[in-house]
Parts: structure tokens; C-alpha cells; sequence
């Protein structure tokens, strides 16, 4: 998507706002309707400071570890089962007090989400990119939807029930950290007593609770959130939050829980028939429609065959730019677009629309729509701290771990792609390209998850590097999230700026492709590499690094004492000898004499970009030149066309981008 100012009521919207349809959705009330008794009762207050006081309640490096422990004394929780829940939760970070993309406040997520979530719009309705990119049907446009008017979930109100439970105030619990983590420890305790079961000092004896804290109305989200808190008490955790805070978990491996308190908790069961899912997330099947309808017109995805018609090479990141009920409604339109996979915020439940077989419209390139999975993640690009919780960065994990062992995929930056990785198909097509998940996704955090963390492959002056900032410290300076120009708040990022010398002074390198000078603005792709991603050095000169980036050198710092890149093995390729540059694709289409009889031939077109002689782009992979013809809602005249050409996919810009291995020589 292409994140803007929010709307009314500070709310992130897409670059062409449209009001999402929230579903109503029946859940039981997250922590029942019982009044609670004793220590954790809406009478009682807690001995934290207030919200008066908030910057000085836990200013001390140390101050949120004494939070947690006097909430924990308070309200007779279990000082482990408390930091675990908050871990998963948000690592303990307290994000200055802004809400997360469901509007959840504080270490412990509580959300109060009404009005984060009005008049927000998916990045798919803003008429800049075509989600499905195929040039042999006319352009997808999705119309408009229907405006909010339904109530929320309990799960996206849970701030206001622990104001009642412990006395204090809605702008306590959003502001103060110490008075957060008691709202938390509140609602834990009345979740306890509402099952039966003791105030007990063993954390074993909190399962029950903990599942209903997650906000899940399914025992197997629940249950999957349970379990993930428990992992993190069993191995221990520590590190030093957003505010400096170090907050220490001790491990527990000997804490087994009473799995059993599950069947008590009054959630529903949610079947995971039909889905593709590792069984450690929770998952449903949403279908997306295959419809046919209009003047022979069809939506929202095409069938297919994959692996067996053509390799699934790419899992695409997305963020929704809308809350996760009307993502859902605007999926089951077949008259709109389609992904694979939603993924929840709060508690990382996924629903599965389309299968992995078919090809769903959201990449805005047909090529890497035929060979890829698309999720989308419940968020917003252009909010920095509108966060995403630890526990649906771990299920996007699970799942995509799960989905690179079934079908081949290397969990690396060429393959997992976000959205802004994606090139435009033609030169036409490139400006509008959209740009989540943006500079605010914390791909380092991501590919620890994924098993496969970002360090250095080679020695100190090697031909390669690999982008990696650290996230919290790396705050670059964007505008355009509250308002054009207007610079973002400071926040933590996995993007550095690329200068056309090494001076802060110089110009910013230039995107031609783009066709408008560089900014500063958090969806302006034209100079930024992120992290992960990795380049051909072109040049070095004190704490600073060039690469070659857009058929540019392109020059970012990175001092020694606090690197951004780190050095890095890779194959790469140049132009062939003797040529001055060579052509650059946005696809990797086959040659005209490849397609048969009545499958039209695509052009082969170049973008506006050239690779010059000198110059070097380290391969992600070797692929056949391929297209998918599908235009009719009968498969009947669906082929698949491969050709004898073959592309290298190269880390060309911020954006991959494709070179015919004719043209090129490979340099390991």
C-alpha cells in the first residue's frame, strides 16, 4: 500500500480513503461478565503511580521489572506468568503510549480500538496498482464498501474493562506503563476466578487464564497463545525495552501447564479443515470466491496447479491498511482481489482464503503473482507506532517457515518479499507500485523468528554486504505519516538512506524510474535500501559505504562502532563483455517463439532502467522465463508457457528486478 495522514479521529489510512465493513462478530466477553472479588475487584485500586507521574513511575532502568513485580503482589499473579503474557504481548515495549494497529496500549496490549479502527481502507482500493498486473486483461479496480456500523470484538475492548477492575483511568492505563502491566495483571486475576480456579502462586495453574487473556473466541487460537506465553517462561528471556527499560524473565523449564483448564473456558472450536497451516498456529478456511459474474468478467483469483504447473518461489508480506473483520468482508467479494493468507494482530490468528495450488491478485506483477503466496498482516505502513504484537510476528513465522520447507522457498530477502519489494511489470505500472510493509517491519526481528537472523558472511572487505541496521537505535528521518511534508514521529526502522556521495549534505539517489525528485517520504522508495537486503560494494570511504543500487553508486554511513551493513558473501552479475549496459525487466516473460497457438504473445519489456558495464547485483536466483495465461474463468484455456530464456532475479533498487542471463556474466 502507499500509507498517508490519518483521517478523522487520527486514524491510518490508505492514499484513497474508502470506510472498511466491520462484520459483527459473535465472541463470548474476553474475561466473562462475573463481577470479581477480592484484591482484583472494579473497587479496588492498585499502588501504582498515576498517570500524573507516568514518566518518573518507571524511570529508573529498572522501573518496569518493580512494576511488574508490585502488580504481581497486588493482584496475586504470577510474577513469570505476568512478564510472559506482556512478552507476547508487545516484548515488553511500551511505545510511548501509541496504539498498536488493533489500538492496543502499553506493555500489556490493552486495546481500546474503536477509534483506531474507524474509516480505515485497504491498500488494494486506492486505484494506484492493479493487484492482479496482468497486461492480457484490462486493469482490476476494486469499487468502494459499505461504512462501520456494527460493534467490535471484545478482543479490541479489553483497556475499559480493566479501568472498572482496578480504578483507574482510561489515559492511565493507555499513558502510564506501571498502571498498564496492573490493567493486565487485573484482568489475568478476574480471568482466573471467572474459571474456578485459585489465585495460586504456580504459573502451571494459569493456562486457562492466560487463553482467555489472548482475546481468542476459538480454543485453538487460544490454546496456540497459551502455549506460545509458556514457551517464553520456559526458556527465559531479557532484553532493554523502547525506553531503556532491561526487564529480565528467569527461566522456568520445569513449568508444565494445565493444558486441561481449556475445556473450561467456554470458547468455541474452530475447524482448521481445509487450510494449509503448520499445526502450531491457529487457522481457519475463509474461502476466497471463484465467481463468475457480469459480462463473462470473474473474480478473485485464478486455479492452478502449483508446484506441479510452476514453483512457488515467493511468500509476499503485505499489511491490510484495515482492521481485520472488514480485510475478511473485502476478501469474500468476488468481485474484488484476493491473497492467501490474513494474519490477526492480537493474537496471530490466520484465516486461509485461497489455496497454495491457485493464484490470488495482490502483488500488482503477474509474474510474481503466478509464482508466489501472499499474507496480509492486520496493520498500517504509515503510523510508526502503530505496532504488531509479538504473537502475529511468531505465527507469520510458523507459517512461513511451514510454507518454505513444503514448497522449496529460500527464507531469504529475494524470496520472502515485501509488497515494496515487488517491481512494477512495466514502465507504466511503476509509479504506482505500492509500498508495504514499509520501513517500519522489523525484518530482523522477523528472519530471528524465522530461524535464519542476518550476520556476517565474510571478511572486513568483502565485495558483498548485507543491510542490517539495529532496528531501535536506526531512526531515519520520514515525513508524510500525519501530514504531507510534516517529518514522522522518531521511531525505530529497518531502512537506511542512500546518498548520491558520502555526505548527509548530498542528494539522495534518484529513482528515474519513478519520475519525480527524491523525498524523505515514508512511501517514497526512490534511496533507501532495508534490512536483509544485500548489494555489490562500489566503494568505500571512511564510516561510509557505496553500493550500486538503480545503476547508481549509491552511499549510506556506516561507521564501524555502529555498522548498518555488515559484510557478506554472494554470487553477482555484470554485463556481458562488450556491452555498455543491458536492459533491465520488471518480469521474467518467455520469448515470443515460446508461445503457442491461441495464447497471445506478452512483450518482453524492458523498464526504463539500464544495468551498465562495471556494475554488480547479487543474484537471488536463476529462473526460467515463464507466463501464466490465464484470463477465463474456464480452465480449459489456462497454459503455462516456459521458454528457453532464462533470467537472473538481482537486488536491483529497493525493488527486485530481472536481467536475461544472455545478457549478463555471473561473478561468485
Amino acid at each position: 500500500m502507499r500509507g498517508s495522514a490519518p483521517g478523522p479521529a487520527s486514524v491510518p489510512v490508505g492514499s484513497r480513503r474508502r470506510v472498511l465493513p466491520v462484520t459483527a462478530v459473535l465472541l463470548l466477553p474476553l474475561l466473562g461478565a462475573a463481577p470479581p472479588t477480592g484484591p482484583a475487584s472494579a473497587s479496588a485500586s492498585v499502588s501504582v503511580p498515576s498517570a500524573m507521574s507516568a514518566s518518573a513511575s518507571v524511570s529508573a532502568p529498572d522501573g518496569l521489572q518493580r512494576a511488574f513485580a508490585a502488580a504481581a503482589a497486588e493482584y496475586r499473579v504470577p510474577q513469570s506468568v505476568l512478564l510472559g503474557v506482556s512478552y507476547l504481548q508487545s516484548r515488553w515495549d511500551a511505545h510511548g503510549g501509541a496504539p498498536s494497529v488493533t489500538g492496543g496500549y502499553g506493555p500489556m496490549h490493552l486495546t481500546d480500538a474503536r477509534t483506531a479502527l474507524a474509516g480505515a481502507s485497504s491498500h488494494h482500493d486506492e486505484g494506484t496498482e492493479d493487484p492482479r498486473g496482468d497486461d492480457a486483461r484490462p486493469a482490476l479496480r476494486p469499487g468502494p464498501a459499505a461504512p462501520v456500523t456494527e460493534a467490535l470484538p471484545a478482543r479490541l475492548s479489553t483497556l475499559p474493562r480493566a479501568a472498572g477492575l482496578t480504578g483507574l483511568s482510561n489515559r492511565a492505563l493507555r499513558t502510564d506503563p506501571a498502571a498498564n502491566v496492573a490493567g493486565g495483571a487485573a484482568l489475568l486475576a478476574a480471568a482466573q476466578r471467572e474459571l474456578g480456579e485459585p489465585l495460586s502462586a504456580d504459573p502451571a495453574d494459569w493456562y486457562g487464564a492466560v487463553a482467555r487473556f489472548s482475546g481468542a473466541d476459538d480454543t485453538a487460537t487460544a490454546s496456540a497463545y497459551a502455549d506460545d506465553v509458556y514457551a517464553v517462561i520456559r526458556a527465559g528471556e531479557r532484553r532493554t525495552t523502547d525506553a531503556g527499560q532491561r526487564v529480565v524473565l528467569a527461566a522456568r523449564p520445569d513449568v508444565a501447564p494445565e493444558t486441561g483448564q481449556l475445556a473450561r473456558t467456554g470458547l468455541r472450536t474452530a475447524s482448521a479443515a481445509g487450510t494449509e497451516c503448520p499445526r502450531t498456529v491457529s487457522c481457519e478456511w475463509i474461502p476466497a470466491p471463484y465467481e463468475e459474474f457480469g459480462d463473462g468478467d470473474y473474480g478473485n483469483h485464478d486455479l492452478g496447479h502449483r508446484p506441479a504447473s510452476q514453483r512457488v518461489r515467493y511468500i509476499v508480506v503485505h499489511d491490510t491498511e484495515g482492521a481485520w473483520d472488514g480485510v475478511l468482508d473485502m476478501v469474500r467479494d468476488p468481485a474484488y482481489v484476493s491473497w492467501n493468507y490474513t494474519l490477526r494482530s492480537t493474537d496471530g490468528h490466520i484465516a486461509q482464503h485461497v489455496k497454495a495450488k491457485d493464484v490470488a491478485w495482490h502483488a500488482g506483477n503477474w509474474y510474481v503473482n503466478a509464482g508466489s503466496i501472499g499474507l496480509e498482516h492486520e496493520g498500517f505502513l504509515a503510523q510508526p507506532d502503530a505496532w504488531y504484537t509479538e504473537a502475529m510476528y511468531r505465527s507469520s513465522a510458523r507459517l512461513v517457515r511451514y510454507l518454505s520447507k513444503k514448497y522449496g522457498i529460500p527464507l531469504d530477502r529475494q524470496h520472502i518479499l515485501g509488497h515494496d519489494n515487488v517491481p512494477g511489470p512495466t514502465t507504466s505500472a511503476i509509479p504506482g507500485m505500492h509500498t508495504d510493509p514499509g520501513p517500519y517491519w522489523d525484518w530482523a526481528h522477523y528472519f530471528r523468528l524465522l530461524g535464519r537472523p542476518f550476520h556476517a558472511t565474510a571478511g572486513k572487505n568483502a565485495a558483498v554486504v548485507t543491510i542490517r541496521p539495529g532496528y531501535a537505535a536506526n531512526r531515519p528521518v520520514f515525513t508524510g505519516c500525519e501530514s504531507a511534508g510534516e517529518p514522522c514521529a522518531a521511531h525505530g526502522s529497518s531502512a537506511v538512506r542512500l546518498y548520491s556521495d558520502h555526505s548527509e549534505d548530498a542528494p539522495l539517489i534518484k529513482d528515474i524510474g519513478l519520475g519525480t525528485a527524491p523525498t524523505t517520504g515514508v512511501n517514497d522508495l526512490s534511496s533507501r535500501v532495508s534490512t536483509g537486503q544485500q548489494y555489490a560494494v562500489a566503494g568505500r570511504w571512511g564510516d561510509w559505504t557505496a553500493v550500486w543500487y538503480l545503476g547508481q553508486k549509491a552511499w549510506f554511513r556506516n561507521p564501524p562502532s555502529r555498522p548498518t551493513a555488515v559484510p557478506a558473501k554472494g554470487t553477482t552479475v555484470t554485463a556481458r563483455e562488450g556491452a555498455e549496459s543491458v536492459p533491465v525487466y520488471g518480469r521474467a516473460y518467455p520469448e515470443a517463439s515460446a508461445y503457442p497457438e491461441g495464447v497471445p504473445v506478452q512483450a518482453v519489456s524492458p523498464l526504463p532502467y539500464r544495468l551498465p558495464a562495471g556494475q554488480r547485483y547479487v543474484v537471488g536466483d536463476e529462473v526460467p522465463g515463464e507466463y501464466y495465461y490465464a484470463v477465463t474463468f474456464s480452465e480449459d484455456a489456462h497454459r503455462v508457457v516456459t521458454g528457453e530464456d532464462r533470467y537472473y532475479e538481482i537486488q536491483y533498487g529497493h525493488r527486485v528486478a530481472y536481467v536475461r542471463a544472455a545478457d549478463v556474466e555471473v561473478v561468485r
